[in-house]
């Protein structure tokens, strides 16, 4: 199969100046819109107890482990602002992402010991989940760097219980170990209760001299029998405990080091305990890149950061989908799956790291005689017609039948609607597509490049692909919505309007009410938004989408639980014959 990787087809050309000059002011546009997320993301990492304060105390902060333990440029973070419940740090209180160390690709989770003492917080079980799931999609080890003082007791009520509370997570942990994915922890500090569990549950546990893990601390010891209200006989008792339990914690290293064993191993310093993980993550099960690269790493032949001078801001313009994607892929090469069918969807394979990967992305500008089944009006790039639904149920089989994992760039007003898109069964072919997409049981990576809109976004490998979609990325231009705004005011008051107007009433406030609803959907859609409410797991510079990429390529084929043998694919063998059988043409 080398002929059909080696050297695959061009994509892409470089930008005129005309361009440069005309997309200036979005490139500037795009960066305000990065500056407020890396405003966010710097006022977390300031949350709670000065960096310098930690580090006088002989301790390393969260971020100063990760940047110990992973390998130099290859941490992907993931769900840094991420806030669903408004926690009045404006963080889950954990920190995570993708990340190599010592050479192998993992996914790495640390409670940050800035705030509360890595406590668990509202917020947090989702968080946490979301890491168990990703490292289950793409059959990576899960690391830990244990830094948790418990439940955030005034507010165990958002923490502690429910379907999805944080003890899910520890189950979670279970499920990865039966699966064969390792859990690997970094114990630092007091970890009692969900500390202490979040402690106990991993494969194996590298304990720092200081730490302990702990069905519960002094203050719970010492209030197992309360009276139902406190006196001062009680708050005595409670002090003479508490006491007792700061000096000598229980679960401590002499217990679960020299009696229980849980402890693996045993450090002096908190920088030992990290290496001590990089050397356990070179045993981890991983095949040498070689084994399924089919071709040598490249960089694309145009910079990634040129994308920003490529992709309006302002929704309703077109671009060039074919000049995005050469700035994401190995040499700007790609073999393009169908191209003539389904207009409105580019399909197609690329390198990613010299790694073969699906893309599916959505095309824009005005599609003259399409689609097939009306002359009603003309397609549009971005909604999603007959051909495209068939092409891409097409292709995501053929991908999960071949291995290949796929990358989804979205940008998307939906799908056709009207009683001419009914009879051309496009809801049943969005549905087959869901279908089509769960029978894979492939790895998915989103990058949300501007729209998500309507039930296009669920059916392009949306995050409601739970099984499937490993992360999803939001860019500057992004926006997610059921519908734009302006379209939404106008379903939800179009016929008040016509009521107002016929019983000679102003129309003053219902049109006001309109512009509130679309304001209401700007704040609600943008980038910093989605990323807090969890809509996208990151929102990146468009020049970091290509690292992020990297990094998904190589952590799926790292040990995949699947392998088609190169020689055995159908999909790249049909692409190359598509042309003298015809297979491209519109049925």
């Amino acid at each position: 199969m080398r002929p059909y990787f080696t050297r695959m087809d061009d994509i892409g050309k470089p930008l005129r100046p005309a361009q440069r000059e005309r997309m200036m002011e979005n490139a500037v546009q795009a960066e305000a819109v990065m500056k407020k997320i890396d405003a966010e993301v710097e006022r977390i990492k300031n949350v709670g107890i000065p960096a310098e304060k930690i580090r006088e105390r002989g301790e390393m902060t969260v971020w100063d482990r990760i940047d110990y333990v992973v390998d130099p440029g290859t941490f992907c973070p993931l769900h840094t602002i991420f806030d669903p419940e408004n926690e009045e740090s404006g963080s889950t209180g954990v920190v995570d992402g993708l990340a190599r160390i010592a050479g192998r690709w993992c996914v790495l989770i640390g409670f940050n010991n800035k705030w509360i003492a890595g406590a668990w917080i509202a917020g947090q079980a989702e968080n946490n989940l979301r890491v168990t799931d990703l490292a289950k999609l793409m059959n990576l080890p899960l690391v830990w760097l244990v830094n948790c003082s418990g439940v955030k007791l005034p507010e165990q009520e958002k923490v502690y219980a429910n379907r999805r509370g944080q003890g899910t997570c520890f189950f979670r942990h279970a499920e990865l170990e039966q699966m064969g994915i390792p859990v690997l922890a970094g114990i630092y500090g007091t970890n009692p209760a969900g500390g202490g569990y979040q402690g106990i549950s991993p494969t194996i546990l590298l304990a720092h001299k200081n730490c302990n893990i702990a069905v519960g601390g002094g203050g719970i010891v010492s209030g197992m029998s309360p009276k139902g209200a406190f006196d001062e006989e009680g708050a005595e008792e409670l002090i003479k405990a508490t006491r007792h339990f700061k000096a000598v914690p229980p679960g401590s290293v002499k217990v679960h080091y020299d009696s229980t064993g849980f402890f693996r191993a045993v450090f002096e310093t908190e920088t030992q305990v990290l290496d001590a993980l990089k050397e356990c993550m070179t045993d981890i099960p991983a095949y040498n890149p070689r084994f399924f690269r089919v071709a040598e790493p490249a960089v694309p032949k145009y910079a990634p950061a040129e994308i920003a001078s490529i992709v309006p801001l302002n929704q309703k313009a077109g671009y060039d989908f074919d000049n995005v994607l050469a700035r994401l892929v190995d040499n700007s090469e790609q073999m393009e799956f169908r191209p003539q069918y389904g207009p409105e969807v580019y399909t197609g394979l690329v390198k990613v790291d010299g790694f073969l990967l699906g893309v599916i992305g959505n095309r824009q500008g005005l599609l003259p005689n399409y689609p097939e089944y009306t002359n009603e009006y003309i397609g549009v790039g971005g909604k999603l017609y007959r051909q495209g639904l068939v092409k891409m149920n097409e292709f995501v089989t053929l991908c999960g039948r071949d291995r290949v994992p796929i990358l989804w760039l979205q940008d998307t007003s939906g799908i056709d609607v009207g009683d001419t898109a009914e009879k051309a069964e496009l809801l049943g072919l969005g549905q087959s597509l869901i279908y089509s997409i769960e029978q894979t049981h492939l790895p998915m990576m989103l990058v949300v490049l501007r729209k998500g809109t309507a039930a296009a976004h669920y059916v392009m490998g949306g995050p409601t692909a739970n099984n499937n979609n490993a992360f999803t990325l939001g860019t500057p231009a992004t926006e997610i919505y059921v519908m734009h705004g302006e379209t939404a005011a106008a379903a939800s008051y179009a016929r008040r309007l016509v009521k107002e107007k016929d019983a000679g009433r102003p129309l003053g406030p219902t049109i006001d009410k309109m512009n509130e609803m679309v304001k209401h959907y700007e704040e609600t859609s943008e980038p910093l938004y989605c990323a807090k409410k969890g809509f996208v797991d990151e929102v990146v510079r468009f020049e970091e989408i290509r690292r992020y990429m990297v990094a998904f390529a190589n952590g799926v084929y790292q040990n995949p639980r699947s392998i088609c043998p190169h020689h055995h694919m159908l999909l790249p063998r049909m692409i190359r014959s598509q042309v003298v059988t015809g297979l491209d043409r519109p049925a």
